[in-house]
């Protein structure tokens, strides 16, 4: 009673739905793509003949999807895209039975997911619930459009075992590329800024392929008898707490409010890293950021602003570091850097493209005439660690933050850079040689390094 009266209450209040805050395209976008699956439900359905075998089947996957959900439950669901195993017990749907029955059982999924795990607004739930299940109308033509050009036996799939398995898997890899063409323009048009490379990280799609396999092989069992869920639940089960088990870690070296590393991981790992650099006498930075003024942004527009201009600041570091630097949240407004393999020219260089980026972003604070755009700069300061040099990440540290403390009191809004090796110092930004339109990278002997 308390779920019906929840959605009585949102649809009659639908002036404030979410979804009227989206760009005009992502709103028809997301819009259509819901309508289209609605589309394909019913279309499907006024054709599709009921037999007592499919209903059992769909009930016994759908049953396995629920308690996979309640599993969910008692774990928690991350933010952002979650790995899951939903797809063990979709595919067989997409593949086994009508297509009427194929978004059905994604969408009593997620709208399980609202009312028993987390709350998030609902026009999310419905365009996922609807992207995933035209994916999977997506493999089931392609599976029977390929069984039907290879002449192969749909009913009898023990005798066409190799045939099965490879049109399967490729059916699956279809449907995989058709979910994540849809849910990333969503996310494009939501955050022009995001990067692929945060979303298809070496984890994420060695996760996905183990899923993808291992939902072939139930597709493949349950194919020649039901029975066959009932040996698969426990191992789907084990691989969904791995799979968490997994997230939860990740989760735990992760700053909660960017998704950055968190300083005592950032430590850990920069030092390793800097260990190894002086071992193997390979170049290495560090670079220390600490957002201009952020006190008086927040006591200006408030601290939802501050951390939307937190999280975009470390969307930005995310977007433009190469996959093997690491970026970390100190904690407040400072943001720590390494940069292996970088030489001194290199890291000013890579240090002066985030802070222009950064001065770059457009941020709207709301506001009674429409919005306020949030001006942001950053100071950050360079410590460069030469091939040769000895030194640990405590000493680039302290350097790198004596040249931070430089960039600060020199006017704020730009880089400056202390070698460790060399007594050089370079300076760029707003104010400098280098936005006046002079040689980017010149260096100069530093009085106090």
């Amino acid at each position: 009673m308390d779920a019906l009266r929840w959605i009585r209450a949102h649809l009659a209040d639908y002036r404030s739905w979410q979804v009227w805050a989206l760009p005009g395209w992502l709103r028809g976008f997301v819009v259509g793509v819901i309508v289209v699956d609605i589309a394909v439900v019913a279309v499907a359905a006024a054709m599709m003949p009921l037999r007592l075998h499919d209903l059992e089947l769909f009930v016994a996957l759908l049953a396995c999807s629920v308690a996979t959900v309640e599993l969910t439950r008692r774990l928690g669901e991350g933010a952002g895209m979650a790995q899951d195993v939903y797809a063990i017990w979709e595919l067989p749907v997409a593949i086994l039975l009508p297509v009427a029955y194929v978004p059905l059982v994604p969408a009593a999924r997620f709208a399980l997911t609202q009312l028993r795990v987390r709350r998030v607004p609902p026009h999310r739930r419905a365009f996922s619930a609807a992207a995933i299940g035209i994916s999977y109308v997506a493999a089931a033509l392609a599976f029977h459009g390929m069984m039907h050009a290879a002449g192969g036996a749909i009913a009898n799939p023990a005798g066409h075992a190799l045939t099965w398995m490879l049109i399967l898997a490729v059916s699956a890899a279809a449907q995989w590329a058709v979910n994540h063409v849809l849910v990333l323009t969503a996310i494009k048009g939501a955050v022009r800024t995001v990067s692929l490379k945060t979303v298809f990280t070496r984890e994420s799609l060695q996760n996905d392929i183990t899923e993808l396999c291992v939902a072939v092989l139930v597709t493949f069992c349950v194919a020649n008898s039901i029975i066959a869920l009932v040996f698969a639940f426990p191992f789907v089960t084990l691989l969904q707490r791995s799979v968490r088990h997994t997230q939860l870690l990740n989760d735990a070296r992760a700053d909660s409010k960017t998704g950055l590393l968190n300083a005592a991981t950032w430590d850990r790992e920069a030092t390793a890293e800097i260990t190894r650099a002086v071992r193997a006498k390979t170049p290495a930075a560090v670079a220390l950021l600490d957002l201009d003024h952020f006190k008086v942004l927040n006591d200006t527009y408030g601290h939802l602003v501050g951390d939307q201009v937190l999280k975009e600041v470390a969307l930005t570091l995310t977007t433009m570091l190469r996959e093997y630097d690491l970026a970390g949240r100190f904690g407040g407004e400072e943001f720590a850097l390494l940069l292996p393999h970088t030489r001194s020219t290199d890291a000013f260089r890579i240090a002066e493209r985030v802070r222009s980026a950064i001065a770059g972003l457009r941020i709207i604070a709301p506001g009674a005439t429409g919005g306020e755009r949030v001006s942001v700069t950053v100071s950050i300061g360079v410590a460069a660690l030469d091939g040769g040099d000895t030194r640990e990440l405590t000493d680039l540290m302290a350097v790198a933050d004596a040249a931070l403390y430089r960039a600060k009191g020199s006017g704020r809004d730009q880089v400056q850079m202390l070698s460790t090796t060399r007594g050089l110092s370079a300076a760029g930004g707003p104010g400098t040689g280098a936005a006046r339109g002079e040689t980017p990278i010149a260096f100069r002997r530093a009085v106090n390094s």
